[in-house]
């Protein structure tokens, strides 16, 4: 095994599972919502961004749903 190794001659090349590791989305969301990730991001060192994906993965694993109670006029 060589020390050292000469990779200036190789050819880079796209990954090919790139596209299916993640998919770029819009989302509106309210700015409370947003300072709130950005707060937590910031304690754990990560990108807020990577941070709602993580938060959206444990709902996905965790078959969690939304619980919405509409009020009822009386």
């Amino acid at each position: 095994m060589k020390t050292e190794y000469d990779l200036s001659k190789m050819k880079s090349r796209k990954n090919p599972y790139a596209s299916r590791l993640k998919k770029s989305v819009t989302m509106r969301l309210s700015e409370d919502v947003i300072g709130y990730f950005k707060g937590m991001a910031d304690e754990a060192g990560v990108p807020y961004q990577s941070l709602i994906n993580l938060y959206l993965r444990d709902c996905v694993t965790q078959h969690r749903k939304v619980q919405i109670a509409w009020q009822t006029k009386p």
